[in-house]
């Protein structure tokens, strides 16, 4: 049966790989980012939420049977806070009543391994929290202090708490709605290639997220996974971060740490 989705960051990368999956089974793919998508809006943005969720129940006819919030940011600016946590949750929560009243609905983040990564407390806390003035303000004091690195990771451990504590509540597992996050090692993209192509960066990024199976992924091998999450047959799976990284995390973090 066709299922109605909507991606957010469905323009490239894991985003764009995952809609073309889910277009040749079949479904029904509405797509969101900045340009060339069917809903262009700035998630860094109260007023690009707005009109993602605004849109969304236009273009659906008021249901969906999934989301995936795929829009990201790397990098070392603040902005990210406002894209990778503040407009990721803006996103699930706007569109969860759509969700409500969609057929075996389901939600997935894509969050990264580097949530396991040392962080910036102040971002994340203020992040959970639900300040995103004061969490764009931590960012920035990173930033100042020469810790930008740190900001991706911050905002990436944020959401995967969200997740585990938001799945369980009355409004996804009490609906019926389960809610994970994916979380990636280093994903050839746009994003990404840039980084790659320095031999000293690309040392960094290595060292920082060893993936011993099979190096750095495509896009199109992380689409299967969110394509499962996504679907009818994950009844049961709820509140985890799955990881999809060659094993990084394992290395990172051996057998001992949970």
């Amino acid at each position: 049966m066709s299922r109605t989705y909507l991606i957010t960051g469905a323009a490239s990368g894991i985003g764009k790989a995952t809609a073309t999956r889910l277009k040749e089974q079949g479904n029904t793919v509405i797509g969101a980012d900045l340009k060339d998508a069917d809903i262009v809006a700035d998630l860094a943005t109260p007023v690009g939420r707005a009109q993602l969720v605004r849109r969304a129940g236009e273009l659906s006819g008021g249901r969906l049977d999934a989301v995936i919030a795929g829009a990201g940011l790397a990098g070392f600016e603040p902005r990210a806070v406002s894209v990778n946590y503040f407009g990721a949750v803006a996103t699930l929560e706007g569109l969860r009543p759509l969700l409500a009243a969609g057929t075996d609905p389901r939600a997935v983040v894509i969050a990264s391994v580097a949530s396991v990564h040392p962080h910036d407390t102040a971002i994340a806390d203020a992040a959970l929290a639900g300040d995103e003035e004061a969490a764009l303000a931590a960012a920035q004091a990173a930033v100042d202090r020469g810790e930008g690195y740190a900001i991706y990771g911050s905002t990436k451990a944020a959401i995967a708490r969200w997740i585990r504590r938001t799945a369980v509540t009355a409004d996804w597992a009490g609906a019926g709605i389960p809610l994970n996050a994916i979380a990636p090692g280093t994903v050839i993209t746009s994003m990404t290639e840039p980084m790659l192509a320095s031999p000293d960066v690309r040392k960094i990024v290595d060292e920082t997220v060893p993936m011993p199976l099979h190096g750095h992924a495509q896009p199109a091998q992380i689409a299967p996974l969110l394509t499962w999450l996504t679907s009818p047959e994950n009844e049961l799976v709820t509140g985890q971060v799955v990881f999809i990284d060659g094993g990084a995390d394992a290395v990172l973090r051996g057998d001992g740490t949970w």
